[in-house]
Order: structure tokens, then C-alpha cells, then sequence
């Protein structure tokens, strides 16, 4: 296979979104005039749409649980998840396959997942209450001496049972304990960013000096250490109450939000993406959220597809 082309993440997403419509059927008139427009906006989209297309056909070939997860569910988000990662990274040696495939397993084998969209509240062994947001995958390995809850992707919101045993969350970023606090733990590409409501966490990270997290405080672990002790953010756990909760938001950070629990891609135009946000929304009713925007603010939710939604400024 080709090596990766230089694609943002961004694009290689709006490449596979038009690989997976195209699988589905015919494009009708729209469809075809909003593909058109987007590989011909700019060169990048062209190399990322000629190698989605070899990456989807070198699959074909290969006998890997990767490629067979990725043909197998059509529109999924494991195969979108899994069809993005290819692009991104190219390839060609069996060792280059293998190195995605332990990437992407873990989540698609993990002992309990939440899918795009969903949230999930499960009641552990040990009494401990989980809950997992949207797009979001855990491993749960309790023994005679610890408790580990090892986050695979997205966000997870816990209230620990007392217990002699230490309850842990292991993420790619270090790794925290406690006994019987409430905490929210969420991960991101560079970081980890965990909240505290009631009890105390005790942060490792990677790098930079072990802390302890005391109530109604979050801090952020990375790459770069760990970041200082903070007081809650407003919309800190309200996922957890089926809300989306913004005060003084930048629009495209609160679009970027809201596609969290949306299939598909929703995007902000540049023009509009300072505007300011407040307000409480209810997650399960996505559709409606985008009608209060443009009652609220000064711009047009544009809907090329049910999967591709544009916020632009109105006309």
C-alpha cells in the first residue's frame, strides 16, 4: 500500500463519511453536488479521496481481524473509526497492520462499550457505579488486590464503593486512585482531564510529580505533565443528566461538543465560529438544539445530509 498521504484528521473524517454514503447507494442530486464541492474545494481532499479508495480495496485482500471489522460493519463507527486510522497512517509492512490492529482492538473488544450517541450506566461487582458517555469503551479487571477500570476511549463518570482494595483508572495518560470518590474521567488525544465532585483522587501521570485531587477540583495529565488544580467548569458530569451545559462557549467549540452524541459530521463555517454560546441543552434532542441556534444567534444550520450538517452565518 502507498504510504499515508498529508491529510488533517478533519479531512481523512470527511473522506470516509463520503466513502461509507457512497457504499449505501446511489448519490441523489444533493449528495452528489455537496461531494463534488468538497473534493474540489482543495487539493488535500483529492489525495485523501484517491487513498480511501486504495486503502478500501487493500482491505479486500487482507486477512486481519482489522480488515474484518472494518468491511464487515458498514456505516459503523468502529469501520469510520478504523477507515480514518488507515488513512492517516498508510501503510504496507505486516508490521506496520500490526501496530493498527493493537491500536484499534482494544476498543472494539473492550468488556463494556457505549456507542456514538448512547450513554450507558452499568453497576459493578464491587458496588461501584459506572457510567460511560458517548463513544466510549472500558476494560474492568477487579483481583484479590486492586480494582482497575482501564478507559479505552471517551469518558466515564464513577462513584466508587468503599473497599479495602484501591479503585483505579488506568488511561493513556497515567493513572488514577481512589477509595470511594466521584469522580469524571475523559480523554482526549494529548491529555486526560479528570473532575472531582465528592473524595479525593490521587493523579500519576506520565510525567511530572503524583498529586491528590480533592473535591470540586479538576486537572488535566498529558504529555506534557500535569496540569494545576482548577474549580469545575459548568459543564462538568451534566452529560451525565442527558445535558450539554455552555457558558460563554465559542460556537465551534460547542459544535465540536454536540458532535460527541452525533453520527456524522457537524461543522462550523470560520466566519461564525467566535460567536458566544450560553445555555443548557438536552443532549437527546440534537436536532433541536441546532433550531434554538439559529433562533439565537445569527446563522443558518445548512443539511447537505442527515451525516453532514454546516453551521454558516445567515445570509
Amino acid at each position: 500500500m502507498p504510504s499515508a498521504p498529508n491529510v488533517s484528521a478533519q479531512v481523512a473524517e470527511q473522506a470516509v463519511h463520503w466513502l461509507l454514503e457512497m457504499q449505501q447507494g446511489p448519490l441523489d442530486t444533493r449528495q452528489q453536488q455537496a461531494w463534488e464541492q468538497w473534493l474540489n474545494a482543495h487539493s488535500e481532499h483529492r489525495r485523501a479521496w484517491e487513498h480511501i479508495q486504495r486503502v478500501n480495496q487493500r482491505l479486500r485482500n487482507v486477512s486481519s481481524p482489522l480488515a474484518h471489522a472494518t468491511l464487515n460493519t458498514p456505516k459503523s463507527a468502529t469501520r469510520r473509526r478504523a477507515l480514518k486510522m488507515l488513512l492517516l497512517l498508510g501503510a504496507g509492512s505486516a508490521a506496520t497492520w500490526g501496530l493498527r490492529e493493537r491500536q484499534l482492538l482494544p476498543p472494539l473488544l473492550a468488556d463494556y462499550r457505549s456507542p456514538v450517541g448512547e450513554r450507558r450506566r452499568l453497576a459493578l461487582d464491587d458496588g461501584s457505579q459506572l457510567q460511560l458517555n458517548s463513544g466510549s469503551a472500558v476494560d474492568i479487571r477487579f483481583d484479590a488486590q486492586r480494582r482497575l477500570i482501564r478507559l479505552l476511549e471517551g469518558e466515564l463518570l464513577l462513584t466508587a464503593a468503599q473497599d479495602p482494595r484501591p479503585l483505579q483508572v488506568l488511561t493513556a495518560h497515567g493513572l488514577l486512585e481512589s477509595h470511594d470518590a466521584r469522580f469524571n474521567v475523559r480523554e482526549y488525544a494529548d491529555h486526560t482531564q479528570v473532575a472531582v465532585f465528592a473524595g479525593q483522587v490521587g493523579i500519576r501521570g506520565r510525567h511530572g510529580p503524583a498529586f491528590l485531587l480533592g473535591d470540586s477540583r479538576q486537572a488535566s495529565l498529558g504529555i506534557n505533565g500535569t496540569g494545576p488544580a482548577t474549580a469545575l467548569d459548568a459543564n462538568s458530569g451534566a452529560w451525565t443528566e442527558g445535558m450539554l451545559v455552555a457558558a460563554h462557549m465559542r460556537l465551534a467549540d460547542f459544535l465540536e461538543e454536540l458532535g460527541r452524541y452525533r453520527r456524522g459530521q457537524l461543522h462550523c463555517d470560520e466566519a461564525v465560529a467566535n460567536l458566544l454560546v450560553s445555555g443548557t441543552y438536552p443532549l437527546d434532542n440534537g436536532e433541536r438544539i441546532l433550531d434554538l441556534l439559529e433562533i439565537s444567534l445569527p446563522v443558518k444550520v445548512r443539511r447537505f445530509t442527515r451525516y453532514w450538517v454546516t453551521v454558516e452565518a445567515r445570509a
